[in-house]
């Protein structure tokens, strides 16, 4: 194929291709939020039911985020046609729910733990569980750090089996000077929560999220095994005070219609408004050894205003590059 053949191809596919699906961004299945507060319910009435030592300190429940201090933030509307809407628009939002859903299961599991009375503590090290529920057996426990932080881990196993609990979710936190003004770290492993609780879900690897509720800043850290291959892909997120922000993630889709699927990586930002700009290198699959690079930008309705794809010297624009609200491009580092 030549360029001027690759570039035409990659351009029309980006255009008509529909937003990444869940899978192709953190392999993770849509559980249903009810199931996930039925869970999250379950676990603290389990623990308001044993015997107690004490309260938890006001500090460390405080210290944890909540989901909306640690959500990427991307600008929805409810009236948009089908069609009309900018792919990496589409892309970005996917992406942020994605990551919003999973960092939002984890603390939602986390917090709702700490929610009941402790079962234990010797002032450095506090315990909530056992409990049971759906047929797993849950610990979590706490860990006051020497900087004033806390470290968290939330355990299980299959209760008919017994033996050693397997971690599900980590993390650190360090409270700031107010509660919007933490950081920390956050890590679900998907492939434990499978193996004590089998339900034929689809969602594998694991998840690490660092955030800094001050910066307002995210980065995330998603690694996978499919097929026997071992994948990894990093995100990142900046957000602004006006509701603006910046998203760089990385999605795997077929561009150009071809046999393959390629590699994209996307920097997508956008204003408080919803206006915003989309640039992305384009690698592997059909794409051989090309630089391919592609950018679309979108205006307050997330329509479509302007989108160009470039395949070395060939370019193929569409629209009017006067609309984009951020001018220039800023293309993602190369993986």
């Amino acid at each position: 194929m030549s360029e001027n053949q690759r570039g035409g191809a990659i351009g029309r596919g980006m255009q008509r291709t529909t937003s990444i699906s869940s899978a192709s961004l953190i392999h993770r299945s849509n559980r249903p939020l009810g199931k996930t507060l039925l869970l999250s319910s379950l676990f603290a009435v389990a623990a308001l039911g044993c015997a107690q030592e004490e309260e938890p300190a006001d500090g460390l429940a405080k210290a944890i985020p909540t989901p909306e201090q640690v959500a990427i933030k991307v600008p929805k509307g409810q009236t948009r046609a089908i069609g009309q809407v900018a792919d990496f628009y589409s892309d970005t939002r996917a992406a942020a729910d994605e990551i919003n859903s999973s960092a939002a299961w984890a603390l939602m599991m986390v917090r709702s733990a700490l929610e009941g009375p402790a079962q234990a503590s010797d002032g450095k090290i506090t315990s909530w569980g056992p409990w049971t529920s759906d047929g797993v057996d849950y610990k979590l426990v706490v860990t006051n750090l020497a900087n004033g932080g806390y470290e968290y881990l939330l355990t299980g196993r299959q209760t008919s089996r017994g033996g050693a609990f397997e971690t599900l979710i980590s993390g650190t936190t360090i409270p700031g000077a107010t509660e919007d003004t933490g950081r920390g770290q956050l890590t679900v492993d998907f492939d434990a929560d499978e193996r004590i609780d089998p339900s034929g879900r689809t969602e594998t690897g694991k998840i690490t999220l660092k955030y800094d509720l001050a910066q307002r800043s995210l980065e995330v850290d998603v690694t996978s095994l499919e097929g026997g291959v071992s994948s990894s892909l990093h995100h990142a997120y900046k957000g602004a005070a006006d509701g603006g922000g910046e998203l760089t993630f990385a999605v795997r889709r077929n561009t150009d219609g071809g046999g393959q699927a390629e590699s994209v990586a996307v920097r997508s930002r956008w204003q408080a408004s919803g206006a915003g700009r989309g640039d992305a290198r384009i690698s592997g699959g059909d794409v051989d050894q090309a630089e391919v690079t592609s950018s679309q930008c979108w205006d307050s309705q997330f329509k479509l205003t302007y989108s160009i794809t470039q395949v070395g010297p060939v370019s193929d624009p569409e629209g009017t590059p006067g609309s984009c609200v951020f001018a220039s491009a800023e293309l993602p580092p190369r993986s």
